[in-house]
């Protein structure tokens, strides 16, 4: 890869979609990427928590990203996939992802601001324009608010400095 000054390094994304529509995340936040499997639900936390599992002996809340996004929730596909992230103070979150399989190479920079005011979804960033249409970055340290990061994540961080 280039990284000569003036030459902008790429960066790789997964690409997924929630209905017809394309979005991206980051590869560098991808864990891992897994089957869909059960999930333990989490009493009173909002539709779109799809659940708990067990991992490599960490909890594991999982989002659905379609019913948080549009409130549909995801269809169990032979491509939906359970993509653990990286997720902000050394955790894992996991994203039921529909057609979670493709993936784009490109600089970051040719992303660009949508536009909308949508501060009810902060975790929806800007949009590259694609050919066949506009695929839109999920910032994953955005995806949850203060009161459901509580719920999901009450214990130290895993692997986290304990004193």
């Amino acid at each position: 890869m280039n990284t000569a000054k003036g030459v902008k390094a790429d960066t790789l994304f997964l690409i997924f979609y929630i209905g017809q529509e394309r979005f991206a995340l980051a590869a560098r936040e991808v864990a891992e990427v897994l089957p869909r499997i059960a999930l333990k639900p989490v009493a009173h936390a909002p539709a779109w928590v799809a659940g708990v599992f067990a991992h490599r002996g960490q909890m594991v809340p999982v989002l659905d990203v379609s019913c948080l996004t549009f409130g549909e929730p995801a269809r169990a596909r032979t491509s939906t996939r359970l993509v653990l992230v990286h997720y902000p103070g050394q955790r894992l979150l996991g994203l039921l992802l529909e057609q979670a399989s493709d993936t784009l190479r490109l600089p970051a920079e040719q992303f660009r601001a949508l536009g909308l005011d949508n501060r009810r979804a902060p975790y929806l960033g800007p949009v590259y324009p694609a050919e066949d249409g506009l695929i839109q970055w999920v910032k994953v340290d955005a995806l949850l608010e203060e009161p459901v990061r509580q719920l999901l994540y009450a214990g130290p961080a895993q692997g986290a400095e304990h004193g």
